[in-house]
């Protein structure tokens, strides 16, 4: 999966070790019906190159499955009632999931290691901004406000990883959608 240029963005763990310092944690047990999932989803994300196997870190944790009783994800979004009001005035709408979008921004070198896990296949780091890191959100939409700015508010609304492209007429749309494909492709989003 292609990544942002880190020259545009790249995601920070900012600690402050004096008062926070590293840890490192030893494997703990994990439940029999648990492990094959657990190495399923570690081989899975290291395929896809969100994943590295990293040594000899001061920063190690261990994981902590947890499953979902309904299967649904509870994070809200605030604010979307501001999405919502700059489109009334339009009659064209198209809508958009970033797909692991956030796995398209790269960790800041020298904060890889503070993602360390420990599994019984080894240890590993993220080369990419997991979802659930501290900031991530505003790291990703932060991203997509420098690489869309001239067209927010106007042809787009973007919220972290959705964006609507809106217009007022058919003819107009179609010119808006070219314009956002053609962005998303010059930064391989």
């Amino acid at each position: 999966m292609p990544v942002l240029d880190p020259s545009i963005v790249k995601h920070f763990l900012p600690l402050d070790i004096e008062r926070f310092p590293p840890k490192r944690q030893h494997l703990r047990r994990q439940r029999a019906d648990l492990l094959l999932r657990i190495k399923e989803e570690v081989i899975k994300q290291v395929d896809a190159r969100f994943l590295e196997v990293c040594n000899y870190s001061k920063w190690v944790a261990n994981i902590v499955p947890v499953e979902k009783k309904n299967g649904k994800d509870n994070f809200s979004l605030p604010h979307i009632d501001v999405l919502v009001d700059n489109t009334t005035r339009q009659t064209q709408f198209s809508f958009m999931d970033g797909f692991s979008g956030y796995n398209q921004i790269q960790m800041a070198e020298e904060d890889k290691v503070k993602t360390m896990f420990i599994t019984m296949w080894g240890t590993f780091c993220y080369k990419v901004m997991s979802f659930d890191l501290k900031n991530a959100g505003a790291t990703y939409q932060g991203a997509m406000v420098t690489l869309f700015h001239d067209m927010m508010h106007k042809e787009i609304e973007v919220y972290i990883d959705d964006m609507i492209t809106k217009s007022k007429e058919g003819e107009d749309h179609l010119v808006n959608l070219k314009k956002l494909f053609d962005r998303l492709r010059k930064y391989k989003l």
